[in-house]
């Protein structure tokens, strides 16, 4: 049986998680604002920027030049600034991750721990139930490993896959402005 204490020190130790995670989680969206409010003041100044250039173009072939040359870069702050917010929700959900396997882990022990306890004070005679137990708590166990390896592939799979994207969307963009 669990005393007291056991209940208090345990329910102290899911508030400071909880605290934790939630800090984090603020950290994620606080640097995803600031991201944000960096890209569009950037931004704003780029538009003004680029109104004065296009007041200032005298004819069609000057008009399609300038078109081109701002077609690369808006590309390649594009790819830059989805790299940057993947990079943050990838961080945060990281953190996160780790956080909860590391919980994970811990009551895994502490409940093959009970199930120990309880096997060791079981009557005599229930050897097969107690086995039984622990071999349901081995498999479910093993199924928790393979599905947190399983989650941490498609994660690298689909980090993979986006830095693959964005690299294909900027090198697409080179070619598209120097064509016109």
């Amino acid at each position: 049986m669990l005393t007291v204490e056991q209940v208090l020190a345990s329910n102290k130790a899911n508030v400071e998680t909880l605290l934790g995670l939630t800090s984090k989680v603020f950290e994620g969206v606080e640097k995803m604002v600031e991201i944000n409010l960096t890209a569009s003041k950037a931004a704003l100044a780029e538009t003004g920027e680029h109104a004065k250039a296009l007041l200032s173009v005298k004819d069609a072939q000057e008009l399609m030049a300038l078109q081109s040359s701002l077609l690369q870069p808006l590309a390649e702050k594009t790819a830059a600034y989805s790299r940057h917010l993947y990079e943050i929700s990838a961080g945060s959900t990281a953190e996160l991750s780790k956080t909860f396997e590391g919980q994970a882990a811990e009551a895994q022990k502490k409940f093959l721990g009970l199930v120990e306890s309880a096997s060791k004070n079981a009557p005599a005679g229930s050897e097969s139930a107690v086995a039984v137990m622990k071999s349901a708590v081995t498999a479910a166990n093993n199924a928790l490993e393979s599905v947190q390896k399983a989650v941490k592939q498609a994660t690298e799979a689909a980090e993979s896959n986006f830095n693959a994207v964005a690299a294909s969307a900027a090198d697409a963009a080179k070619p598209a402005s120097k064509k016109r």
